[in-house]
């Protein structure tokens, strides 16, 4: 993936500049009916949302939000010991299943396209288990099948998108009204994306240049989105990493985006997880044979470039999730909005140093722990404590 530049004219496709800009971010399971989608929700979530044989058992999306897994964390909570601890959070939506013909309102597709909309990401969820007790909505399994009718959905959704906002802008134009000149900067920017689409380059991987980025983030593309592919496998075929279709999946992914991640796992083999005791799943961890839900979490938290920082106490350990390039002054402002806007400054340790040196204390006599002003940027594992002063007293002047 190219990486962000700061002329106006070179090309980025950083993904994050694509997305929304809110404070929870969320990623949705996508894929056709009866592939595994609500199994996967309910164990990622420890939920048990309904998960039928037959399609359409989910209508409304579910929604759960999942703790991060993160090695750090654990560790500053064993060794503090604090009073309260606050894991980073995704939220994970479930999301009805899309059959072809769904941007045409097929299988209530138009809800559906729409439930996908709203959120950030995208897990794309292929089954290639075959069962003769769970149907497929197209007779049979093929995997490769399932990938483009899925992908081809959205792309044929995103086409209409633009075609509509192209048209929107021409006829500004020629009704001469004043928002004529904001249309003609969009044009190409739209024609472009459409040019793109047809000849199968979802949104997120064209160059775009910084200019166009906005035009674009304003549209919440469906393939705009960062997108991980999850190859749902039955639990004797992921336990020996092998099936006929693995290889030919794994191909087409790669052709149609390199940088998209790649994750075999079986919702079945973690549903068996699910039932075991902690001593049984500490046992096949060792052997390698381990839940992969772990994995797909952080996967997913990266994909939509987030990172935390902890702030580290005997009453509470907590991380705080934020975007990368994140600023101090907006990291204190996720705790608190007094924090940002009377921002003084920000004591820093990196979370190495704390461990090297066994504590906050002992890190700070060794010249550790830095001082850092508005412009630092926050770094992935930050320990952080923030000065403020007190803001303007309110009454009269």
């Amino acid at each position: 993936m190219a990486k962000k530049t700061k002329g106006d004219d070179e090309p980025t496709t950083e993904i994050q500049l694509l997305g929304r800009s809110k404070n929870t971010l969320s990623c949705g399971i996508v894929g056709l009916p009866n592939v595994g989608k609500s199994l996967m929700f309910n164990m990622m979530s420890n939920q048990e949302v309904p998960s039928e044989n037959f399609p359409f058992c989910t209508i409304d999306p579910n929604k759960a939000r999942v703790a991060v897994p993160d090695e750090r964390f654990e560790w500053l909570r064993k060794n503090i010991r604090p009073a309260s601890e606050v894991p980073a959070h995704l939220e994970v939506i479930d999301i009805a299943g899309l059959v072809r013909g769904a941007h045409e309102g097929k299988g209530l597709g138009n809800a559906f396209l729409s439930n996908i909309r709203a959120v950030d990401g995208i897990y794309h969820l292929v089954r290639l288990f075959d069962d003769d007790m769970v149907t497929h909505v197209e007779g049979e399994v093929d995997p490769v099948r399932d990938l483009s009718i899925i992908h081809d959905e959205l792309v044929f959704k995103d086409i209409a998108t633009l075609e509509r906002k192209i048209a929107e802008c021409q006829n500004a134009i020629n009704k001469g009204m004043s928002s004529n000149k904001d249309a003609k900067d969009m044009l190409p920017v739209l024609h472009k994306c459409l040019e793109n689409l047809k000849n199968n380059v979802d949104a997120r991987n064209v160059d775009w240049k910084s200019a166009e980025i906005p035009i674009i983030r304003d549209l919440f593309l469906l393939t705009s989105k960062p997108v991980i592919y999850l190859i749902n496998m039955s639990a004797k075929d992921y336990l020996r990493k092998k099936n006929k279709w693995l290889k030919k999946v794994v191909a087409w992914i790669k052709e149609s985006s390199k940088t998209d991640p790649i994750i075999p796992f079986s919702a079945q083999y973690e549903q068996e997880l699910h039932y075991m005791t902690p001593e049984e799943q500490a046992a096949l961890e060792a052997e390698g044979k381990g839940t992969a839900l772990k994995k797909i979490i952080a996967t997913g938290y990266r994909a939509l470039h987030l990172i935390h920082f902890f702030t580290v106490g005997v009453r509470e350990v907590r991380c705080w999730t934020i975007r990368e390039g994140c600023k101090a002054p907006d990291a204190a402002g996720v705790i608190h909005s007094d924090f940002r806007d009377n921002f003084i400054c920000a004591e820093v340790t990196r979370y190495d140093d704390l461990v090297e040196y066994g504590g906050e204390a002992e890190a700070k006599a060794a010249g550790k722990v830095t001082m850092e002003g508005r412009n630092y940027v926050v770094q992935d594992g930050d320990i952080m404590f923030f000065k403020a002063g007190q803001g303007k007293k309110k009454g009269k002047k």
